[in-house]
């Protein structure tokens, strides 16, 4: 079994953003506003998805491999085939699993919490 990977934290109340570098007064070249990046929350909602889905099915599956390889459910030779099977099964599921949460928190952790805005600037298709 494998330990899920960090998620994506979403924005915390009284969270600020990164302070500028610069200091003394801000000229319109060095002012900078900053947002909560939109694709990082995409990431932090992809992780809320998916998590609760990877669940039921892993809790889904661990349910009927545990009746399955109880012999008050079936006691028959070929029995023993499908108990592989499903452990198969939950072996590539949980490598699913890893993969899934693997992926989106590398992508959370190479993608910036906070990205710079200008100010009062239009966005295209906003």
């Amino acid at each position: 079994m494998f330990a899920d990977p960090p998620a994506p934290q979403p924005l915390q109340p009284g969270e600020t953003p990164p302070s500028s570098a610069t200091a003394g007064i801000p000229s319109p070249d060095t002012a900078t506003a900053w947002e909560f990046n939109p694709d990082y929350q995409r990431l932090v909602m992809a992780w809320r998805q998916v998590l609760p889905e990877l669940d039921r099915l892993t809790g889904s599956l661990d349910r009927a491999y545990h009746l399955a390889k109880s012999k008050d459910v079936w006691d028959a030779p070929v029995s023993g085939r499908y108990v592989e099977d499903m452990g198969e099964w939950r072996t590539r599921l949980s490598l699913y699993r890893q993969a899934i949460l693997t992926s989106i928190s590398d992508q959370a952790a190479d993608t910036p919490r906070w990205v710079p805005t200008n100010a009062g600037a239009p966005h295209a298709f906003s």
